[in-house]
């Protein structure tokens, strides 16, 4: 049995939002950029969006603007947040914090002396002893030689910057159509 080939919608729903692959929305579209509209020349377009995405409500309403933004359904999906129409949010850079990283450890480099001081240079400071070796509890002036416990502090790492915050993109243009079919609810 043969299927009808399918068809592009002829008129798009006021309001409807589309992608395009060309640096200009066509006749009937307005760029989806957050300008301000006039609601006396888009009475059909304010009726269904109103003041949204902003605008006075008396004589001007905006757009979506989703430059640099991702879409996202309304509402809440099963484990998720939920999202109301207009709210916008995320950053598209972030800079992490301590807490926000792995758990980790660095590595220290600790020099040794396989012989036996015969100086304190720097003072009261003692190398460790490589593994294998014994170690000698006097120094070469014949008085005890005692470990100073301590901390070993690495060079800081990082600088703190922001990084990039956004999965791979491809930038097309967002259009919403200002004139076609008033879309029935039902």
């Amino acid at each position: 049995m043969p299927s009808a080939p399918a068809t592009a919608q002829a008129e798009p729903f006021i309001g409807q939002l589309g992608l395009f692959g060309t640096n200009f929305c066509p006749r009937g579209w307005a760029s989806a950029s957050g300008q301000i509209m006039s609601i006396a020349a888009n009475n059909a377009l304010f009726a269904l969006i109103g003041t949204t995405y902003g605008g006075d409500g008396q004589t001007t309403f905006a757009l979506p603007d989703l430059r640099g933004r991702a879409p996202l359904h309304m509402g809440q999906g099963p484990g998720l947040s939920n999202y109301v129409m207009g709210q916008v949010g995320g950053q598209e850079s972030v800079t992490l914090t301590t807490s926000q990283i792995p758990s980790h450890s660095h590595t220290a480099t600790v020099h040794v002396a396989r012989i036996n001081a015969n100086t304190q240079s720097p003072t009261n400071a003692n190398f460790a002893r490589a593994a294998g070796t014994t170690y000698d509890d006097t120094n070469a002036n014949g008085t005890a030689d005692v470990m100073n416990a301590g901390t070993v502090t690495n060079a800081a790492a990082g600088g703190s910057q922001p990084h990039p915050n956004r999965m791979p993109y491809l930038t097309l243009q967002w259009c919403i159509a200002v004139e076609g079919i008033f879309p029935p609810r039902n």
